[in-house]
C-alpha cells in the first residue's frame, strides 16, 4: 500500500512540473495600445515601477481575446473608451522586450474617446496625450519606443 501511495504521489509530482514547464517556459501574450484620440494625440502612461513613459497595454487574461483585452487595459490604465481598433501596428516577440518575463506583445493602434484619467495607481503615476510631433524624448518602457516608430512609420512588423 505504501509502494502505491509514493508511485501515486510521483506519477502526481510528474504531471504537476510538466504543468509548470509549459506555464512557465512558454512567452506569455500581451498587448500595447497606441490610444489615438479624436484630435490626433497620442496616449501616453508614465510607469510606477521604472518611472518612463509606456504605452499602456497588459497581458491577456484567461478566456479573453486580444480586443477584449485592449478595451479592459484602456479602461484599467487610462480611463478611455475603445471606439475602435484601427489596425495591427506589429507582433513583438524578442526574449530581451520586457525585462520581467518573455512576452510576446500585440501592438495595436486604437481610435478612443473619454476622459484621460489614471485608474490604476499602483502601476500608473501619470497620463498625458502628445501630438505625435511632440512624443517624449526620455527612454520609453520596454520596446515601446520602437513601437511607437513603426507606428508613426505605417509598418506592420513581426520581430
Amino acid at each position: 500500500m505504501f509502494t502505491i501511495a509514493i508511485k501515486s504521489t510521483r506519477n502526481l509530482w510528474r504531471i504537476g512540473q510538466t504543468v509548470l514547464g509549459l506555464i512557465f517556459r512558454h512567452p506569455i501574450t500581451g498587448t500595447s495600445i497606441i490610444p489615438i484620440l479624436p484630435d490626433g494625440r497620442i496616449v501616453l502612461i508614465r510607469r510606477s515601477d521604472n518611472g518612463r513613459w509606456s504605452l499602456p497595454g497588459g497581458m491577456v487574461d484567461w478566456g479573453e481575446d486580444i480586443p477584449n483585452t485592449v478595451r479592459r487595459e484602456l479602461q484599467e490604465e487610462t480611463g478611455l473608451d475603445l471606439v475602435k481598433i484601427r489596425r495591427l501596428v506589429g507582433v513583438y516577440s524578442s526574449p530581451t522586450r520586457d525585462p520581467r518575463i518573455h512576452s510576446i506583445c500585440i501592438a495595436v493602434e486604437a481610435e478612443v474617446q473619454g476622459k484621460m484619467e489614471v485608474q490604476d495607481t499602483l502601476e500608473v503615476t501619470d497620463i498625458q496625450a502628445f501630438s505625435p510631433d511632440s512624443l517624449p524624448l526620455e527612454p520609453m518602457s520596454h520596446d515601446h519606443h520602437q513601437q511607437l516608430q513603426d507606428y508613426l512609420n505605417g509598418l506592420t512588423i513581426v520581430a
